[in-house]
């Protein structure tokens, strides 16, 4: 890989910073993000990196033939970005999900629309088997966003394995990792343990994280290196079942407090049988903006 100078990675900051800023809303993956910004594969590739492998360089070489060998330039330039979104937009979101949540999904909602395409169009052999994967991928995703969220547990074996899988969806485009931990039960533990700086749970959740990034990461690889059409092909599923999640219009059927949380279920409806104003005008324009940021961000990540 050539190297970078400082504006490219400027960009992949910014590239970290949309990510951070998907993962701030409950149904959007950042994982969706980096694979249409063009940085998927390589950040699967520098999540492999970190191994006992890796280490022995910085041995054997020393630091700066680690640092390259890892791509660290890449991976911090990328978690400076998802940091700086977590951390400054987080209540810009809260806002907008509280006061204006049909132009916010919406423009989600057109941004996953473009991302169907977008990785859709990466499928280089459509076949049967891609067809049914697609479309397995598109039940599966569609069927966890219609869970109803678990009791809370807080069983440290289960932490451990939620955060394992929190991890994955997080990196796997479709459904975030914050969504699957409200499904599993386990958002209750995790928040209280954050604010009551519970080590143990936190701790807990950290190692399953790692171990399910790390172990997750290299099947990833292993798939983008040896199936990588078939991995395609169940990757836009998983991003078109996510739609579901994030359909601008829904009727509250009932709320549960979770934590200092409010979990709302409802269910999708049109935008003419929404109680209220459906701000439709508002709601084609954003979800135009997001549609079109999607190919603005593809052209970015084409551009040497």
């Amino acid at each position: 890989m050539k190297p970078r100078n400082t504006l490219q990675y400027l960009f992949i900051t910014l590239k970290g910073m949309a990510m951070g800023i998907a993962e701030l809303v409950p149904g959007v993956s950042g994982g969706t993000i980096a694979f249409v910004a063009g940085i998927y594969e390589e950040l699967i590739s520098s999540i492999n990196k970190v191994n006992l492998k890796t280490v022995h360089i910085w041995r054997e070489k020393g630091f700066r033939a680690f640092w390259d060998e890892l791509n660290g330039n890449f991976l911090v330039a990328l978690v400076l970005g998802m940091a700086i979104s977590i951390f400054s937009f987080s209540k810009v979101i809260s806002w907008l999900l509280e006061n204006e949540p049909i132009p916010l999904w919406s423009f989600f909602f057109g941004l996953v629309v473009a991302s169907v395409v977008f990785v859709g169009k990466a499928i280089k052999k459509w076949n049967l088997a891609t067809i049914l994967l697609l479309l397995l991928g598109a039940v599966v995703a569609y069927y966890i966003t219609t869970l109803p969220p678990s009791a809370n547990t807080d069983s440290l074996p289960f932490l451990f394995f939620s955060g394992a899988l929190a991890i994955c969806a997080m990196i796997l485009p479709g459904i975030s990792g914050s969504f699957i931990l409200v499904l599993l039960g386990s958002y209750k533990t995790v928040l209280d343990a954050v604010d009551g700086k519970d080590l143990q749970i936190l701790l807990t959740v950290a190692a399953g994280a790692l171990f399910g990034l790390f172990s997750f990461a290299r099947l990833l690889k292993w798939m983008f290196d040896h199936r990588k059409n078939i991995t395609l092909a169940v990757l836009t599923g998983f991003i078109l079942g996510s739609l579901n999640k994030i359909w601008p219009w829904k009727k509250v059927l009932e709320t549960k407090t979770i934590g200092k949380k409010v979990l709302v279920i409802d269910e999708n409806i049109s935008p003419f049988s929404f109680e209220g104003d459906p701000k439709l005008l508002w709601a084609i324009v954003a979800a135009i903006i997001g549609f079109s940021l999607i190919f603005m961000l593809e052209k970015l990540a084409s551009k040497k």
